[in-house]
């Protein structure tokens, strides 16, 4: 059986802070778990501008439910042991190396377990949705659900295939950001006018500005939107409207309204909350929060379309499937 790496891999909110406190009363070293959790409160550096540095290579992998399951309803917190229980539980019933579920379920795994990475950490969060407060995604508008059944099974052209599924933009790299299956990673490069946000999902790379106080005209629409940025005391916050196409986070529209905040916690530690502000695909606006963690790992090349035949046996099985309406799924 799997099972979660040791404690010191766990982000746990709220956990020893210092370490004169993580120190045992007899002067012997302080143990790993508080020795990780005191680095956590070094200061967060700063640029020679004075502004908070966000700068270097950050994690954004969870275990952390995106949002609220039923057993932490009502609650915005958990426990250390409810943390870790949870993540447990995840990282068994995610495992790409089990064999139940028959053969539908085995392809469907897609992978062996050794290329996904969920993550190893997990908040003491009870989900990373913080608002509304059942921490759960509004529901979607009926517009939003019939564009929804629009886009199902369709498979007449290549250009109607999800952007991540023809190597375009990344299905974790938004705008905004969320965690998922692999390649939870993004570098942040920061000057005095601009910031650049390089996710390691298809390499996409924003360039925000700095200097611009207001977004192109709408006529102007661009895949991952318009960027603008500011500082709001420590916080930089973005500001993205004018995407190019509808359907790019989660079936929102192209007029989706995101607003981001950076927060550099520590010296370790990144905060990174947004809010989707879109009344056509969801019944009010929601918001969430995920912690990042510095990291040493460098930043690998997704070459997605070396050797790539997928798309063309997704159109031949649908051309397939034209043919002999037997076939498809009930």
């Amino acid at each position: 059986m799997r099972r979660l790496l040791p404690v010191v891999g766990l982000l746990l909110l709220g956990g020893v802070t210092s370490a004169q406190s993580a120190r045992p009363a007899d002067g012997a070293p302080a143990p790993a778990k508080a020795r990780s959790a005191a680095a956590h409160t070094r200061p967060a550096p700063r640029m020679a501008d004075s502004h908070a540095d966000l700068q270097g290579m950050w994690d954004f992998a969870q275990l952390t439910p995106f949002e609220r399951p039923g057993n932490f309803a009502g609650r915005d917190s958990v426990t250390e042991e409810e943390a870790e229980e949870f993540a447990q539980q995840r990282i068994e019933t995610t495992n790409k190396d089990r064999r139940d579920g028959g053969a539908a379920a085995d392809v469907e795994r897609a992978y062996n377990d050794f290329w996904w990475d969920f993550g190893t950490r997990v908040s003491k969060q009870s989900s990373l949705v913080v608002d509304p407060p059942d921490g759960r995604v509004p529901p979607l508008t009926a517009d939003a659900q019939k564009r929804a059944a629009e886009r199902r099974n369709r498979f007449d052209n290549p250009e109607e295939r999800p952007l991540p599924e023809r190597c375009i933009l990344g299905f974790n790299s938004g705008p905004p950001m969320v965690p998922s299956a692999y390649n939870n990673n993004v570098q942040i490069v920061q000057t005095g006018n601009h910031i650049v946000i390089v996710n390691e999902m298809i390499h996409s790379a924003r360039i925000i500005d700095l200097s611009r106080h207001a977004h192109w005209p709408t006529s102007m629409r661009f895949l991952t939107g318009d960027s603008i940025a500011r500082w709001d005391g420590d916080t930089l916050v973005v500001d993205t409207t004018n995407y190019a196409r509808e359907g790019v986070f989660r079936g929102s529209t192209a007029d989706m309204h995101l607003v981001e905040r950076f927060t550099r916690v520590d010296s370790e530690t990144l905060r990174y909350d947004f809010t989707v502000d879109d009344p056509a695909t969801w019944t009010k606006p929601w918001s969430a929060s995920i912690p990042m963690a510095r990291t040493s790992q460098p930043m690998f090349e997704y070459a997605c379309h070396e050797g790539n035949y997928a798309l063309e046996g997704v159109l031949k099985g649908a051309r397939y499937q034209d043919k002999n309406p037997q076939t498809q799924k009930q």
